[in-house]
């Protein structure tokens, strides 16, 4: 099954609602970083729910996601936008624990407790939007709850879910956003709470084969549910030759000299994908000529 979500409203309009499914997007990040199973659940419940809140922009709007508890995995990152494109990184990608009391991977443990969750949002405007919250329990899920709660002031439902592999590839990802619009009766979020409370794990759901749309059906039910846009997931990086050709350029003539005469070359690896960028002297040579013009 290829990774996508839907968004969706429920209870006639008073209730927004992402699902997504990222088991293919996660196993290709975990892939390039090569996580261990605590690390890729950590990073891969973050990307799923950038995916998501890449979802919620349009046109050319993107974000970026920044958890820094102070835990020995580092700081995860995570960039999305509105085309379903998303990528992310961890400091430290060889970090893994014994289960934890519940039987599950102690993401907690891994990402730490004490530190901030940040959003940047670049909406194509002079300055970005950036909103920035404490970590409240290191879980991912219960973080970006509490994000949108304080920072965007949107009662929200927040689950991600990574189920990994004896070998670390992922078996399963992927997670739900449900958030309560302006208006809703609290009736409707009372029972829609009760609901929440008793659902289950979303990553044995996706485990088990269950679509996103039955993801939320199962939350929701069938009949006021309405699907208004079904977008693909794919684990896609902005770096290139080019980029990093540029950024070599900006340094100016002193310090490509030195790559030259002290490194014969420089070597440029992209945090996110790990593709590795070599320039010979000869290239440094050139672009020296072009970063002196």
């Amino acid at each position: 099954m290829k990774d996508y979500l839907i968004k969706a409203t429920t209870y006639n309009g008073m209730i927004r609602a992402y699902a997504a499914t990222s088991t293919s997007t996660v196993e290709e990040a975990r892939r390039r970083q090569d996580t261990w199973a605590t690390a890729s659940a950590a990073m891969g419940r973050t990307i799923t729910v950038t995916a998501m809140m890449g979802a919620m922009m349009k046109g050319d709007d993107s974000l970026t996601v920044k958890i820094e508890g102070h835990g020995p995995i580092g700081v995860i990152v995570a960039d999305g936008n509105a085309k379903g494109e998303v990528r992310g990184y961890v400091t430290n990608p060889h970090v893994d624990f014994d289960l934890n009391k519940r039987g599950k991977l102690d993401v907690a443990r891994a990402v730490g407790t004490e530190g901030n969750m940040s959003v940047v949002k670049d909406l194509g405007l002079k300055d970005y939007f950036t909103g920035q919250v404490p970590i409240v329990s290191g879980e991912i899920s219960e973080d970006f709850t509490y994000y949108f709660a304080n920072s965007e002031q949107i009662p929200s439902a927040v689950g991600a879910g990574v189920l990994v592999n004896p070998d670390h590839t992922i078996l399963a990802a992927g997670g739900f956003i449900v958030q309560v619009m302006p208006g809703a009766d609290e009736e409707v979020v009372t029972k829609l709470e009760e609901k929440i409370q008793a659902f289950p794990a979303i990553s044995t759901l996706i485990r088990e084969g269950n679509t996103p749309q039955q993801i939320l059906e199962r939350l929701f039910g069938k009949e006021d549910l309405k699907i208004h846009e079904t977008l693909p997931i794919t684990f896609k990086c902005k770096c290139s030759r080019e980029r990093v050709e540029r950024a070599i350029t900006g340094l100016g003539n002193e310090e490509i000299e030195k790559m030259i005469n002290e490194d014969h070359g420089a070597e440029a690896t992209c945090h996110f994908c790990n593709e590795v960028y070599q320039f010979s002297e000869k290239e440094l040579e050139e672009l020296k000529e072009s970063a002196g013009e």
